[in-house]
């Protein structure tokens, strides 16, 4: 969650141009050299080997499934990764959670109700991971004070971190606990230092009671190596992390302190950085792998939003906020409750119920930094999904999917935008991490196009680089004239667009019309998640959700600039919404109401599309005939037909299911645990 204040992240003011470095370089590390308050030396850059976006290179083979999440502090997980977490670990997936901070804040573990005790910053940190200990033997299944199996683990660089270890029936969970302190010695936040500055090292603590005896210290290339010997270590399938590209949010200094906001930014400054922390180890991991010859790791990876929660309508049906708060309740724990643990029995802010009272109701939402399908399906023919950070193709084979094939362009954020081509090829689309390199380096992010042959960079619609962090997922749909258009969410939480001729010949970047949300405040901006749809005439429509309705734009007629429709006439989303065609050659919209499992299905107009209804959470997709598909209350993939209800229990599905087109009956598609995609013949 939060810990401390102090100034923004290095590198990151809203605006500040980042001077640019060649794209190979993508990580740079400081020397361990000692802090000092004199003038520090400035150590060489480190030269990792970048991610090779040639195509080609094996994929590790499918084992195991296995989730690894990176989180700032205790807690974060359990405010902004749930539910995704505990379905996962209701399915058998195995869990290594790894906090990078201690989370000592100013060291008051003050419970209500309570005298407020003297500062005990070594106490506080280790009741915080007792909290945790609690809260992940419940989502075992086991009492909240079962005894953990605590020891040592070594990380690669020579540093320790404490590792808890628990296990009950087919269910697993590791904590690793790096405890990197969270203010520096010049009394400013240590990670957003450490990620910036050439010359930082920052010493680790020490928990009461904790097997560790002495404390260490990292500098930021020893941080990502730590970072990515652990994911070498475990091999994630499945990797979490939080948003390393925040939105810009201009608040007063008296909101921003209210909210435990950075400046500039809907997020805490320490989840920023330990999400590019995160970032640059997956990036490294993958180099590693690939510059040693060997096969590439074989994981997704989604990214979670923190206190951008707050901005947003609740997208959680009230059963989920309640089932997010028991395990919260158990992390916060209770003074007067015996666990063992003299220093603490968990973060008591967060008990007695205040998950559920928050006025920031973070609990009440779960968000993604690249919301969308994690798979795209071209028909039964091939499917294409962002595995190891690159593009990879399955074919058909039989009744599922062949063997990966590496079609490179990494390192790419995890959805991609599609759009065939009237010639019958494919466009696929994806955001790039152009770079992420700490110490004040370049950090830029593009929109890519693949054709099936090679590789395209479409640019970036904002023209500064921090601005051009804050883009969204690639959205593409094919007019009826063969034109192809593509949106992005941007900066300002509007929209931009370029349009691809049926030449094949890209226009501009070009600002769409409407209201956003970049100046004070909250404005009523648009939500990432986009949809575009075409409807019988061959005119383009998008759709996105603001804070108080679903915003629409349109072609007036065949290759027209797509503009503004009047707004208002559909009510407030709680998520992303689905526009589909229907068979009349008019348009429908599906989304999920706020705090709530019930369907919105309406018109563009406004006007109500009976008959259209399926419970549950998250985003939902129309296809052929009527069918719905989405996910119930419990995570399970749930399809409704002329049939009727029909739900998957196999497995979990790692972001999204998608619809199959073109095939006789429902056909659903969508990514395992273990990084393998699925088809389930409903």
């Amino acid at each position: 969650m939060h810990s401390g204040t102090g100034p923004g992240l290095p590198g990151g003011l809203p605006g500040k141009p980042v001077g640019r470095l060649p794209r190979r370089i993508l990580l740079a590390a400081a020397a361990g050299l000692p802090l000092a308050a004199c003038t520090v030396p400035q150590p060489p850059r480190r030269r990792d080997p970048g991610p090779d976006p040639a195509p080609g290179r094996p994929i590790a083979h499918a084992g195991r499934s296995l989730l690894l999440q990176m989180l700032a502090h205790p807690d974060d997980d359990l405010y902004f990764m749930n539910p995704d977490t505990r379905r996962l670990l209701e399915a058998g997936t195995p869990v290594v959670s790894v906090y990078v901070t201690a989370g000592e804040a100013n060291g008051i573990n003050h419970a209500p109700g309570h005298p407020r005790p003297r500062p005990d910053k070594s106490a506080y940190v280790s009741a915080r991971q007792q909290g945790l200990r609690q809260a992940y033997a419940t989502l075992l299944g086991l009492p909240k004070f079962t005894r953990w199996e605590r020891t040592v683990l070594e990380l690669r660089g020579g540093q320790q971190a404490e590792l808890n270890t628990l296990a009950h029936g087919d269910r697993r969970a590791e904590l690793v606990f790096l405890n990197i302190s969270v203010i520096s010695p010049r009394n400013r936040p240590s990670l957003p230092a450490l990620w910036g500055d050439r010359g930082m090292r920052q010493r680790t603590m020490v928990a009461d009671n904790s097997p560790l005896k002495k404390p260490s210290s990292y500098d930021y290339d020893e941080l990502v190596d730590a970072l990515t010997g652990l994911l070498d270590r475990y091999r994630p399938t499945v990797v979490q992390t939080l948003d390393p590209d925040p939105d810009i949010q201009h608040s007063t200094a008296r909101v921003r302190s209210k909210d435990s906001e950075q400046p500039g930014y809907s997020d805490h400054r320490d989840h920023t950085a330990v999400a590019c922390f995160s970032w640059a180890a997956l990036i490294r991991w993958v180099a590693e792998k690939s510059a040693s010859g060997e096969p590439l790791p074989r994981f997704t990876t989604s990214a979670f939003r923190g206190y951008y929660n707050r901005h947003w309508p609740k997208n959680l049906p009230e059963s989920l906020v309640r089932e997010k708060a028991e395990t919260l309740l158990a992390y916060g724990g209770d003074a007067d409750w015996e666990c063992g643990n003299p220093a603490g029995c968990g973060d008591y802010s967060v008990g007695q119920g205040r998950p559920l009272t928050n006025w920031k109701g973070w609990v009440r939402s779960t968000n993604y930094r690249y919301p969308g399908p994690q798979l795209v399906t071209d028909g039964v023919r091939s499917a294409y999904g962002v595995v190891g950070l690159r593009l990879v193709r399955w074919r058909a084979s039989g009744v599922g999917w062949g063997a990966p094939e590496d079609l490179g362009g990494g390192p790419l954020a995890p959805p991609l935008g599609h759009a065939a081509t009237k010639d019958g090829g494919q466009l696929l689309f994806a955001v790039r991490i152009a770079s992420l390199v700490g110490h004040g380096g370049a950090n830029r992010r593009e929109v890519v196009q693949y054709d099936g042959r090679v590789w395209t960079s479409l640019g970036n619609p904002e023209r500064r680089p921090d601005r051009g962090r804050r883009i969204g997922v690639p959205v593409a749909v094919t007019a009826g004239d063969g034109s192809v258009h593509l949106f992005v969410r941007n900066a300002a939480k509007s929209v931009s667009t370029r349009v691809r001729d049926a030449s094949g010949w890209w226009g501009p970047w070009r600002a769409l019309e409407g209201p956003d949300g970049d100046g004070t405040g909250d404005g009523d901006g648009i939500q990432d998640g986009l949809s575009a749809a075409v409807d019988g005439q061959g005119l383009v429509h998008l759709f996105a959700a603001a804070r108080t309705s679903v915003r629409h734009w349109g072609q007036a007629t065949p290759g027209a600039p797509v503009t503004l429709r009047a707004g208002g006439a559909m009510p407030a989303p709680g998520g992303a919404p689905h526009a589909f065609l229907r068979p009349d050659g008019s348009l429908g919209v599906l989304y999920r109401a706020p705090h709530s499992p019930a369907l919105v299905a309406i018109r563009p107009d406004g006007s109500p599309l009976p008959g259209l209804v399926l419970e549950g959470y998250g985003p939902v997709a129309a296809g052929a005939g009527g069918v719905l598909l989405g996910r119930g209350e419990r995570g399970e993939v749930q399809l409704r037909d002329a049939r009727g209800a029909l739900k998957r229990h196999r497995g979990v599905c790692v972001g999204p299911p998608v619809l199959v087109d073109g095939t006789p009956g429902a056909v659903v598609a969508g990514f395992g645990a273990d990084a393998v995609p699925w088809l389930w013949r409903a």
